[in-house]
């Protein structure tokens, strides 16, 4: 939010705001001139976010209203937020609390001249030089982000000493995704920021704004593009990797005209292809990056100008469009890269064969599993994959040639993250949801059995394991705005150091996400 006035021409989007349900208090106060006054110059007239972000119900679930009105009284510490609290009364700030909580009439597009118009380009392709500005096996760094201050740091995974703290967009989202052996990350925010920074040389090279709410994006594994996921608009964007230019916006529409958010995407790296759930439609997409895609993919059939012969050529990126017997919330996909696992927030599980072209197998499980924090191992010679689960204390052990539960191990409550590593015997898992959400469960990948409980900070939340490059020690985030990282030994669970942090919640390791490794997610 900003203290100055915005010009009156802008004025006209107010009445895209769409307030109702206020408090008679509330209705006294004239939001909309308290919105243009102290809010619209920073976070858009349009609440679509500027300088500050979006200010709307899909961008704010991180927040809820008593923090949002905390927030505009007493202002963000390292941030650009300043306090309200001599400039508004209670009552005043309440009305901006149920206004940016009450969802717009109508969304204003966001589509490829509004992307283009936000590009920033700091430093062209080529630029900088290519020697990094510090000493570290590149293959063994970690970013971690830290979400209480809006920060990253980059680490190094051998002497778990920082190299770097960059600050990011407001409510990073989906993980940042490492590219080009570890030169290059890519970051996503809640409100569509997608930011290119340089490792080798610190610093960001190039920014866009390719949604108004994003879930995540992915990078194809030669480094050429980006492709984004959002909600709204619903739509992907795919994004020249060198500058974040547009290259490409694909509607996300159904058989029967219906538009769908997006659930998330990533990259299937031996398909050439990106792999995207829809949230609203029962379909899953695969759009091709190859320069000469397989069979299969709709606008790439080559057709003839009947008039002078010559080869009309197909359009890039086609997209293979496979249908669903159930909704798709959450999946992940095995190490060929040839199934999806998906389930929906009902609990319905399926298997999707991208060879085949459709679902093949109903898997046995229930409740709410984390898929896309699910992980895979080999387990008495076949491979299984385990996931926690949001609602139940549970982690579902699934034979993956059978799609049968072989156990359902019992822990202390609700997860959201499980973690672990070729080199290690071990599968990490939290308890992320009720109240013994301080633990941290070690569970024997052979024995299926709980094998030690840690409780790294008492009272503070344990989440999101990851390991170094070789396995040798495992990473945890105490998900506390006064947090930490606790480096532990793998193999004899017991601390070695620890860093403190603002609120850090994903580490994300280059070697181990660049390779693909069935300990972490892709």
């Amino acid at each position: 939010m900003h203290n100055k006035k915005t010009p009156f021409f802008i004025s006209w989007l107010i009445a895209l705001l769409g307030i109702t349900g206020f408090s008679h208090t509330q209705a006294a106060v004239d939001v909309n001139a308290v919105y243009k006054q102290h809010c619209g110059e920073c976070h858009g007239q349009d609440r679509l976010g500027s300088i500050g972000p979006a200010l709307l119900p899909q961008n704010l679930k991180r927040l809820r209203k008593k923090a949002a009105f905390k927030v505009i009284k007493n202002g963000r510490v390292a941030s650009q937020m300043l306090p309200f609290k001599e400039k508004l009364k209670d009552e005043e700030i309440n009305a901006l609390v149920e206004l940016i909580y009450t969802p717009l009439k109508e969304v204003p597009a966001w589509g490829w001249d509004e992307i283009k118009a936000s590009q920033i380009v700091t430093h062209k392709p080529g630029e900088l030089p290519d020697k990094p500005k510090f000493k570290a096996d590149i293959w063994n760094l970690f970013m971690v982000v830290e979400l209480g201050d809006h920060h990253a740091t980059l680490l190094n995974g051998d002497t778990f000493e920082p190299i770097h703290r960059l600050k990011t967009r407001f409510a990073l989202h989906g993980g940042p995704k490492w590219a080009e052996n570890g030169r290059y990350i890519y970051f996503a925010s809640r409100d569509g920021w997608i930011s290119k920074f340089d490792v080798f040389n610190l610093t960001y090279v190039a920014e866009v704004r390719a949604g108004i709410n994003t879930r995540n994006l992915a990078v194809s594994h030669d480094g050429r593009y980006v492709m984004v996921a959002n909600y709204l608009p619903h739509n992907l964007t795919l994004l020249d990797a060198r500058d974040l230019s547009p290259i490409k916006v694909i509607e996300t529409k159904g058989e029967g005209g219906k538009t769908s958010r997006v659930s998330a995407v990533y990259t299937a790296d031996p398909r050439n292809s990106f792999i995207a759930a829809m949230k609203d439609i029962k379909e899953i997409w695969e759009i091709s990056y190859a320069d000469n895609p397989p069979a299969g993919f709709t606008g790439w059939e080559h057709s003839y100008n009947e008039v002078t012969g010559d080869v009309v050529k197909p359009d890039p990126f086609p997209v293979r469009r496979l249908g669903l017997d159930h909704y798709l919330d959450d999946f992940l996909m095995d190490q060929e890269y040839i199934q999806i696992i998906g389930t929906s927030r009902e609990g319905h599980g399926q298997v999707v064969d991208l060879d085949v072209g459709k679902p093949l197998y109903k898997m046995d499980i229930a409740g709410m599993p984390h898929l896309s924090s699910g992980i895979t191992w080999n387990y008495q010679g076949k491979p299984v994959l385990a996931t926690p689960d949001m609602r139940r204390g549970i982690v579902s052990v699934v034979d993956m040639e059978s799609w049968k539960t072989i156990k359902e191990i019992k822990t202390k409550g609700p997860g959201f993250f499980m973690r672990s590593h070729e080199n290690s015997p071990y599968a990490w898992v939290d308890v992320f949801f009720g109240p013994h959400k301080d633990l941290m469960h070690v569970i024997d990948k052979q024995t299926l059995e709980i094998v030690k409980t840690l409780k790294p900070e008492p009272g503070k939340t344990s989440a999101h394991v990851e390991f170094t490059k070789d396995g040798k020690y495992a990473i945890v985030s105490i998900w506390d705005p006064d947090g930490a990282i606790i480096i532990y030994d793998a193999k004899s669970l017991e601390e070695v150091k620890r860093l403190p942090m603002k609120k850090p919640s994903g580490k994300y390791n280059v070697y181990n996400k660049l390779t693909r490794s069935a300990g972490t997610s892709h």
